[in-house]
């Protein structure tokens, strides 16, 4: 029940979009404390922002969305068969040879889907995102005090 666990914790939206709790940090030091206190404080939102993200870049590649359920379906597809030839009319084609003809479609489907650009948008997308909320979205009232020396 990790995942359940990882979910249990999300912060009510009023409190994650708290717009009067954002301002412009004064030093790079007031940076690393905010992003440090909201990345642990805020984990479970942004796991979530990460999944919106991760399913928007999806949903807007389409070859890669074909792609991936191509593969999925066809490696479910072969793996039904239970190592037992398919036969189409006077075609007989054995496992092995499915499995290349997947993997010599896929492929090439695969690299003019472009994943890795996906990737990388992704990376900078969630990263931009989240640690641009962490760094200016300012701690409670309650922990800015605690942490003051006295």
């Amino acid at each position: 029940m990790p995942l359940a666990n990882r979910f249990s914790n999300i912060r009510p939206l009023s409190e994650f979009f708290d717009f009067k709790r954002i301002s412009k940090p004064q030093n790079f030091g007031e940076v690393q404390s905010r992003a440090s206190y909201n990345l642990s404080y805020f984990a479970s939102n942004y796991a979530v922002v990460f999944v919106m993200l991760s399913i928007y870049s999806l949903l807007t590649n389409l070859l890669l969305l074909f792609v991936i359920f191509f593969v999925v379906g066809g490696m479910w597809g072969i793996g039904r068969l239970g190592g037992a030839d398919l036969e189409i009319g006077p075609i007989k084609a054995t496992s092995s040879q499915l499995y290349t003809t997947l993997l010599c479609v896929a492929i090439p489907l695969g690299f003019i889907a472009s994943p890795f650009s996906t990737v990388l948008w992704l990376i900078g997308a969630s990263g931009f995102t989240i640690l641009g909320h962490a760094a200016f979205m300012d701690k409670p009232i309650e922990n800015a005090f605690s942490e003051e020396a006295v």
